[in-house]
């Protein structure tokens, strides 16, 4: 059953939103955590550096490729080998991407190579105000090198649907457009770049506008970028609607959403601090959509180095102290769920059919696609339980496949103990996605009452030491 919303749910999805409105990018969405966190005395490490300064008590993050970063509080009554209570989520959205050589010129227009990433809906990319946001690499005047982040807030690209007396059979026979020759943003008429007084048309990889336009916003030279990483993004921001502000409307809740609230919770759990004994841990992964497969992947070793690092350091040279840590751990996989559609309800299995403002999600998955089991579901259910948050189950019908998490890796890769959560969404992987405003509050106080009771339920349930399945 779900719950009523409060006028502090209004107030947590209107953070949300400006989070998610200023987090266009992977990038953007570690730099604004990375403010968050330094805002509340959190402390920068360095993965380069010693960590023999690590304290009970203390609390610390660090960035890798500056799209993943991982943050932990160290509970003051920490014992060697005790666990670390784990929240991952993801800082990726599927989108579509520069391509290396984005400059391309078709029928006398000006257009932008780019190619899809991850399992995006890419006919809702089109006929949208589009524009460009990432990392742009900068020569300095002393010969150096650095990044910055960059968005430009203008819309400078379009990709424009073919009209309907073109393709008269387009409303019979589908929409799918070729990614290579179809979805090809317009940049400018090409005739246009001639004839004006702004940079001239050059041999080089990228459109001379786009550089200038990219110059412009980062304060340099055109000369000056060397390279970048650059994401296709939606202008518009996103809006509370619905009768009585009943839903968010914006792009990239999956997965901004649980960053977003993973990170909330993290920081407002430091009041408890004192009495935990384990460690408190958010780690937001880049490349999740593509698989994980990366060095600032879920795949790649940054969730093992941390709890090795720390448990080493904390450890104090006790005998086993990571491989005992980590078999106390506790992963909570948290990542945006399918929420049955009332146009297309016979896509669900009709007993594991959440709603918006169900509550959050766990996902289960015979076949492993999903990481939760009997126990990890029972422990998460109880924290749900005494924090007032209902819940909902979901599992794919039998006869349909299933999307994954970073859960199975990361139970897989680490042996922890797993659950898949999430919360219920509309329009998943759409330019623009949709939840409930109370589901918003729901995941806060759900990962909020995880990091604050967890370890202490975790060590009354019997059987809790059960590895994944």
């Amino acid at each position: 059953m779900a719950s009523a919303r409060s006028p502090r749910d209004d107030k947590l999805a209107d953070d949300l939103l400006e989070y998610i409105n200023d987090s266009d990018t992977q990038f953007h969405a570690v730099e604004q955590a990375k403010a968050r966190l330094d805002a509340a005395g959190y402390m920068r490490l360095s993965e380069r550096q010693s960590w023999d300064g690590l304290r009970p008590g203390g609390r610390y993050y660090f960035t890798r490729n500056d799209s993943t970063l991982v943050a932990f509080a160290v509970g003051a009554r920490y014992e060697p080998g005790n666990g670390f209570y784990i929240l991952g989520a993801h800082t990726d959205s599927p989108c579509f991407k520069l391509k290396p050589v984005s400059k391309c010129t078709k029928s006398g227009y000006a257009m932008v190579n780019v190619e899809p990433y991850g399992g995006l809906l890419q006919h809702t990319w089109f006929d949208r105000d589009l524009s460009v946001a990432g990392r742009v690499l900068i020569r300095t005047e002393e010969g150096s090198m650095q990044h910055k982040l960059v968005k430009v807030p203008e819309p400078i690209l379009r990709i424009p649907m073919l009209a309907i007396h073109l393709q008269r059979d387009i409303n019979s026979t589908g929409f799918n457009p070729n990614k290579q020759t179809e979805c090809t943003p317009l940049l400018a008429l090409q005739a246009a770049l001639q004839d004006s007084e702004g940079p001239a048309v050059s041999e080089g990889r990228h459109h001379p506008w786009l550089l200038h336009i990219l110059a412009k916003e980062l304060g340099v030279r055109p000369e000056d970028i060397v390279d970048f990483d650059l994401n296709v993004i939606d202008t518009q921001a996103g809006v509370i609607g619905g009768a009585e502000g009943a839903f968010v409307f914006v792009g990239r809740l999956d997965n901004l959403c649980s960053s977003y609230l993973g990170l909330r919770a993290l920081l407002d759990s430091d009041v408890s601090l004192a009495s935990e004994a384990g460690v408190r841990v958010l780690a937001l992964f880049d490349n999740e959509e593509v698989g994980s497969a990366s060095a600032q992947g879920a795949a790649g070793p940054v969730l093992q180095d941390t709890i090795a690092r720390v448990a080493a350091v904390l450890g104090g040279g006790a005998e086993g102290a990571v491989q005992r840590a980590l078999q106390a751990s506790f992963l909570l996989s948290a990542d945006m769920a399918h929420a049955l559609h009332p146009n297309y309800p016979d896509r669900h299995d009709a007993a594991h059919a959440p709603r918006l403002g169900d509550g959050i999600v766990l996902k289960h998955n015979a076949n492993q696609r999903y990481a939760t089991t009997a126990v990890s579901a029972t422990l998460f259910r109880e924290v749900c339980r005494q924090a007032g948050v209902p819940t909902a189950d979901f599992a794919v019908r039998s006869d349909m496949g299933c999307g994954s998490t970073i859960g199975p890796i990361l139970a897989s890769g680490l042996g922890l103990r797993t659950v898949d959560v999430g919360l219920p969404q509309l329009s998943m992987h759409s330019i623009r996605e949709m939840c409930a405003v109370a589901d918003v509050g729901h995941g806060y106080r759900a990962f909020l009452a995880f990091y604050q009771t967890v370890s202490a339920l975790d060590a009354a349930l019997e059987g809790a030491n059960a590895g994944p399945a």
